[in-house]
């Protein structure tokens, strides 16, 4: 049985998406079918349904998937205890982050991380952070800088770096947002907002028109922060961001923060990790380095 079949069998079949995986495995979509078929020829029965809509497992499927998981970790247990024993620390970790996290918090622990680990390869992909939670449960990376939701699901161990503020922003340029917001009191139920499709931020965002009792006129629903800003900057309306993406933002000039009531709840943001592979050295190795930046005193 050839081991990376397997390996791109186990990925699909948590995150049952041929293109996803295909992209995480570097793979291209025909590769990965193959893959898949010859598995399925060499088992001797069928592993995956799949049509047009969805990719669901077989009672077999579910049964190799098992298997093929617990034995894989007890192989790469076994490959980096025999790699480690005469030599540095090799191989290759997947990270995913925002395309604002890879510039203000990436780059130190980054600096730590080669210095001490340079035969290490790190494989970034840079994306919208409220898809990091789910990207580290399907195991499609081994470790996110995430947002920390309000209910940190228990199979994630959570290391803070930094705490975020939220603000809402709103365009420099003369716009329907700006005309409402000028108004005594202004009308929120009027005022067009931008949300993020999904993650931390929306529920702030959701949760804060909730405490004013107010139904939001939802302008657009947008994935990443970087876009929201530029669509405030252009004039769209209104949207809660963390200060982090301002500061990095190329369209900062062109926004303003908004003082509201209440105070919103700031964003803990730091660095994901699985607890089932803790004893994996290549994650223990960034997990050190990560918790002796969030804590730079220890020793």
């Amino acid at each position: 049985m050839d081991l990376r079949n397997l390996e791109l069998f186990v990925h699909l079949s948590q995150s049952l998406h041929f293109g996803r995986t295909a992209d995480a495995m570097a793979v291209s979509p025909s590769t990965l079918s193959r893959a898949i078929q010859r598995l399925e020829q060499e088992v001797g029965c069928e592993l995956l349904m799949r049509d047009n809509r969805s990719v669901t497992l077989t009672p077999a499927g579910l049964q190799l998937q098992q298997f093929a998981d617990g034995w894989l970790r007890e192989w790469q247990h076994m490959r980096d205890q025999l790699k480690h024993n005469d030599g540095p620390l090799q191989g290759r970790l997947r990270l995913f982050c925002s395309v604002t996290a890879s510039y203000f918090l990436l780059p130190d622990i980054l600096a730590r991380f080669r210095t001490r680990y340079p035969q290490l390869e790190l494989r970034l992909e840079t994306g919208d952070p409220a898809l990091a939670i789910d990207k580290m449960l399907s195991e499609e990376s081994d470790l996110a800088i995430a947002a920390r939701p309000d209910a940190l699901p228990a199979k994630l161990e959570f290391i803070r770096l930094q705490t975020v503020p939220l603000v809402f922003i709103a365009p420099r340029i003369p716009c329907l947002a700006n005309e409402l917001l000028q108004q005594e009191p202004a009308d929120w139920s009027r005022i067009p907002v931008i949300l993020p499709d999904q993650g931390v931020a929306r529920k702030r965002t959701n949760q804060w028109f909730r405490n004013k009792g107010i139904s939001p006129h939802v302008y657009a629903e947008v994935a990443g922060n970087e876009a929201i800003v530029g669509m405030v900057a252009l004039g769209c309306g209104v949207a809660l961001v963390p200060t982090a993406v301002i500061r990095h933002s190329p369209m900062a000039d062109k926004i303003r923060q908004l003082d509201v009531t209440p105070d919103l709840k700031p964003f803990e943001v730091g660095v994901c990790l699985l607890k089932k592979r803790l004893d994996d050295p290549l994650i223990r190795a960034f997990r050190q380095i990560a918790l002796q930046q969030a804590n730079p005193e220890s020793p």
